[in-house]
């Protein structure tokens, strides 16, 4: 059954530079992956497929709490029971969200696997739930008709997102990152298929705009701490010429803080002043 999956599969194909060729997915570890989702109860509801991950025409699924996915098989490449409870409950966002996950969990594997290995096993269970819809039908009922408002706004705010690229796209600087966060976004997104291409088109743009204005940011911040640098060093020099700095230093403290002011016959005080302000000889002789 070439469901929503196969449909989102235009979507992804428009991205430049994408390779989507199977290459060493393990597809029975894929299907175990896609069945911890997909298949609840399929032991005793050969409709499971179909209700859970194919069509709403196959009725809702039961709810007795008794799974039997792969019985025997190992459970590494399965979808939690914890990660279960935010699945989605439409059947081709269900399939879209499993997908974006197996993808994730078995190596090598793409969305075109997901299409090529698991949609037939669905359009076997909803035979079995009575829908004998041939492939092309099924795919017809799961895909929505969305606006591009409201696609954009979907994909816009998962590609933003922390765990994503982030809002000033931060997580997303590599056109690598940038592409393989756009292609899980867009496989969440049912229905957005014909808007894709161009949404990509403005999100690149943006995250373009936001790279260099983080980047002319960073640039103006080191060059103001430069430019303050400079005009310390600067000044400190001209404090240096003809020992300005320093005698400055002098009189200050001898008004200040001596009881006599450095007055005639009070050389004591003025060599204590001296002494108190020789770091401007220090820095002087560094600047040297």
């Amino acid at each position: 059954m070439k469901t929503q999956i196969t449909l989102l599969m235009l979507a992804i194909t428009l991205i430049p530079g994408g390779s989507w060729a199977a290459s060493s997915c393990s597809r029975a570890n894929l299907t175990r992956c896609l069945d911890s989702a997909c298949a609840i109860n399929i032991s005793s509801n050969p409709s499971a497929r179909c209700q859970y991950c194919g069509t709403p025409s196959a009725g809702s699924p039961s709810s007795d709490g008794i799974r039997s996915v792969s019985v025997g098989s190992s459970t590494k490449y399965n979808i939690t029971d914890k990660e279960l409870k935010s699945a989605p409950t439409e059947p081709s966002k269900r399939y879209a969200w499993a997908a974006k996950r197996c993808i994730e969990r078995v190596s090598g594997c793409t969305v075109e696997d997901v299409s090529d290995v698991y949609d037939d096993l669905i359009t076997q269970s909803c035979r079995a739930a009575g829908i004998a819809a041939e492939v092309a039908d099924l795919s017809a009922q799961l895909r929505e008709t969305r606006s591009e408002t409201s696609c954009s706004n979907e994909i816009t705010a998962c590609m933003v997102s922390d765990d994503n690229c982030g809002r000033d796209f931060a997580q997303c600087k590599s056109d690598t990152d940038f592409d393989r966060v756009f292609s899980n976004c867009t496989v969440l997104a049912t229905g957005c298929d014909e808007f894709s291409s161009n949404l990509r088109d403005k999100l690149f743009a943006s995250r373009n705009d936001a790279v260099e204005r983080a980047e002319n940011a960073l640039a103006s911040i080191i060059k103001s701490y430069q430019t303050a640098r400079e005009n310390r060093i600067a000044n400190t020099r001209k404090m240096c010429e003809n020992n300005t700095g320093i005698n400055n230093c002098v009189e200050t403290v001898c008004n200040n803080n001596m009881n006599n002011r450095c007055a005639d016959g009070f050389d004591q005080e003025r060599a204590m002043a001296t002494l108190l302000c020789k770091f401007y000889d220090i820095a002087c002789a560094t600047l040297k």
